[in-house]
């Protein structure tokens, strides 16, 4: 990984003919920093709440499919808020301020949170906070690179990012173990380092104005860039993606339920998903660059179907178990920061910002409906029945997406 200071290129930043310069702008950095101090706080979270919440809360597999909803689909409300704000003011950073340390206040929150409807309330004003910071975020890492190497800048941040949520399982795992059942304690590291986070985002990252700040774009323009055709498939192909996408905490249930080095260590199924995806991330971004994102996103959920099928197997072990999270980085990696490159290039400049936060609120929202749905499922009929099922679906989807992303990388290219 190269790292250059200037934050945005422009006609002096070419590379000599016949030689490429790798080099991600130092805004991309910090920003990667940013989002690793804040993931190891709300990974930390994340891989004790399933546990949390069926065995110390005692909820029901439909109760914790309404809240993995929740904690995948409600910041999609304030996802084309954000990135319209950012759009608008045309500077994205005190928005994703703002959206940072609303989830940062979230950690503390879950100290006096003991009740479902407490709960709830403490998950929905995380992933606000959530819905709030990423398209900003985004727009900002998209202005800040060189549009041929955006999947690789997307990749470096991610990488960084999942450095973060790597360490958030390891420490939460490393307080269980030394004080079991003591879930405060990790409430209150998690909002230490979240609040890290936020005092790096204001301390050290520059506020880059965005074109769009400059331009002062309409609200009614915006919108009608993110409704153009240029994003209609793509966003279609999100949404039934994202549809036939499960949660990774129900995966991590449903191998729980099957395999004693799951049970036991199950925090630490989330250091395994993100330690591949921390190995996945730059590369994949790279290919993705290279022989097309949309390729590259469809192709990621071919490793998401495996997964599925892995663990939907009646009989399991440690080595089905670590091929499940080895599958899963794959598909993160294929997927998380190439979505937002390919819809970068999609959208003018201006409306970068909302064309990213629609993309990302058509996600949030199908997925939300995906984890209700599996939940009442996994009720009815049980985690294999449903995963067969969705497993079932998927691999009718993912071709049908194929054909209907066919061609957009070059269009892409041509924007």
């Amino acid at each position: 990984m190269y790292v250059t200071l200037r934050d945005r290129p422009g006609a002096g930043d070419q590379p000599p003919v016949g030689r490429t310069v790798k080099r991600v702008s130092s805004t991309v950095v910090l920003l990667g920093v940013v989002s690793l101090l804040t993931d190891v706080s709300s990974e930390m979270v994340a891989s004790v709440l399933p546990l949390y919440l069926t065995a110390a809360v005692g909820l029901s597999p439909v109760a914790y499919g309404f809240l993995d909803g929740m904690y995948q689909g409600v910041s999609a409300f304030l996802r084309i808020a954000g990135g319209y704000a950012g759009d608008r003011g045309g500077q994205p950073k005190w928005v994703a301020v703002l959206g940072y340390g609303v989830s940062a206040l979230s950690r503390i929150a879950m100290l006096a949170a003991t009740g479902f409807a407490a709960i709830t309330a403490v998950v929905t004003a995380d992933r606000l906070g959530k819905g709030l910071r990423t398209a900003p975020r985004d727009a900002l890492i998209a202005e800040a690179s060189d549009p041929k190497t955006l999947g690789r800048a997307f990749g470096v941040h991610r990488t960084l990012d999942t450095i973060g949520a790597a360490l958030g399982p390891l420490v939460a795992f490393a307080l269980l173990a030394a004080v079991p059942g003591s879930y405060d304690s990790i409430w209150v590291v998690s909002f230490a380092f979240a609040m890290v986070g936020v005092a790096v985002l204001v301390l050290f990252v520059p506020n880059l104005r965005t074109a769009a700040g400059t331009a002062r774009i309409g609200l009614r323009r915006t919108m009608r860039a993110v409704a153009g055709r240029s994003l209609r498939r793509p966003l279609l192909a999100a949404g039934v993606l994202g549809l036939l996408t499960v949660g990774d905490g129900f995966l991590y249930l449903a191998l729980q339920e099957r395999d004693d080095f799951a049970a036991i260590y199950f925090p630490l199924l989330y250091v395994g998903t993100n330690i591949a995806y921390l190995a996945l991330a730059v590369p994949m971004g790279r290919l993705a660059d290279r022989v097309g994102r949309a390729r590259v996103l469809v192709a990621g959920h071919g490793a998401l179907l495996s997964a599925y099928l892995l663990a939907a197997l009646p009989a399991g072990g440690i080595g089905l178990t670590l091929g499940v999270l080895l599958l899963l980085g794959v598909f993160y990696a294929a997927t998380d920061g190439v979505l937002p490159a390919l819809v970068s290039r999609l959208i003018p400049a201006e409306a970068r910002g909302s064309g990213i936060a629609a993309a990302q609120t058509v996600v949030a929202l199908a997925r939300f409906a995906s984890s209700l749905t599996f939940g009442l499922l996994w009720s009815l009929r049980g985690p294999t029945w449903s995963l067969w099922l969705f497993a079932g679906l998927l691999a009718v989807a993912i071709p049908a997406i194929g054909l209907l992303l066919r061609g957009i990388d070059r269009a892409e290219a041509a924007a």
